[in-house]
Parts: C-alpha cells; structure tokens; sequence
C-alpha cells in the first residue's frame, strides 16, 4: 500500500477512534476495490433510504475529482484533435473510477417492481451489468435488507465481489460479502454516521493510488 494511501486511512482512525476495530476489514475492502480498478472493472453500489443516497454519493466521488485534481494527461487530450470544440472538452474533463449507483435508475426500477419480483430489483441490474471483474458495495444498516441480499447473492453467482458496510450484528449480508465492515453500533442512525467517513476513507484512498503522484 503507498505511503499517502496508508496515511488516509491513519487520518481516518485518529479522526474516528472507534472504527480501528474495522481496521482489517477496511484494508481488506480497499484491496478488493483496488484490484477491480486494476483489472479493468467498475464499482455498483445499492442501499434503501439513507443509504440509497449514499450510494449516489460514493459514485459522486468516484466518477470525478474528490480530494486530487484529476486532468487528462496530453496524450488522453489528443484523442480529441481535429473534433469540434475537442480541445475545450478535453481540457474540462476529468479522469474517473467506473461506477454506477443502482439506485439511479428510475424507469428501470419502477418497471421492474411493478412487473417483476421487488425483492430482486437490485439483482436484476447486477446480472446485467456485472462481470467478474466488478465489485459491488452492499450498504445495509441491519445487513439483513432483502433486494440488497439479493444483489450480493446475484454478484456472487456471475463471479464478481461484493464489499458490505453495514451495523455491529452483521447481518446475512455478511456471509455474502467478500469483506464486510462492520461498525460499531447498532443505532440505525450512527450506523449511517460512521459509513460516510469509511467510503470518504476509501474513495480517498483509491484516488490516491491511481491518481496520487
């Protein structure tokens, strides 16, 4: 792990004293995040209520610059020579990590629960979207959300990762996960309150390592 990726997860413990129990498996969801970036993959990530807008907010910081500046490099704005207006366009974009927030998808969903099974709403995307080189982020205040059971169920059978956060009992959700943070409390309402500060954590720190000098 590089030295300024170590050092964002060291600020997070000195900032949150109570999730270094979580140590070990913060560092191991980042290691299953690097590596689907690595391999070419992307992140989906799916959660009810709070959740589902921390969802919109992981990918938020995903897909654009967070803490770095992220400016294409001279050959990636070369591509753009000879295109109308490519030089300006170029210049305005930023280097991103591939995510998709399930939770996004209005028509998609509304269709789906009203036609299908509403239980498998998240599922039906990641079957259709994830490869084995992807990784989904499961966000479960009880672990026990059954669409987001269902979704890491579904990653599971097409080969890809799954990474939950989620409360102090676990829940189901952990036996289906890859890595599954487990934080503190109990309380829906801090559970919420320690999960945005861990994802801060790790998009930080996977910025860092692709885009970190």
């Amino acid at each position: 792990m590089k030295e300024k990726v170590s050092e964002i997860l060291n600020e997070l413990f000195l900032n949150y004293t109570a999730l270094k129990d979580c140590a070990d498996s913060i560092t191991e969801a980042y290691k299953i995040l690097e590596a689907t970036y690595i391999n070419g993959g992307k992140v989906l990530v799916c959660g009810n209520g709070g959740s589902a807008a921390d969802c919109e907010h992981i990918v938020g910081e995903l897909m654009k610059g967070f803490r770095l500046k992220r400016p294409l490099s001279e050959a990636e704005k070369s591509t753009f020579d000879g295109l109308c207006d490519g030089e300006n366009i170029a210049k305005g974009l930023q280097k991103g990590l591939p995510a998709i927030s399930l939770v996004s998808h209005t028509g998609l969903m509304t269709a789906f629960l009203n036609d299908c099974d509403p239980e498998l709403v998240f599922a039906q995307q990641v079957y259709a979207y994830m490869t084995p080189a992807d990784t989904l982020i499961a966000l479960s205040t009880s672990g026990s959300s059954v669409n987001v059971c269902n979704a890491a169920i579904t990653a599971r059978a097409v080969g890809g990762k799954c990474i939950s956060i989620t409360g102090e009992n676990g829940g189901r959700i952990c036996e289906l996960s890859d890595a599954a943070v487990k934080v503190p409390s109990g309380i829906t309402a801090q559970i919420q309150e320690y999960t945005l500060p861990i994802y801060h954590c790790l998009c930080a720190m996977l910025e860092e390592r692709f885009f970190g000098e």
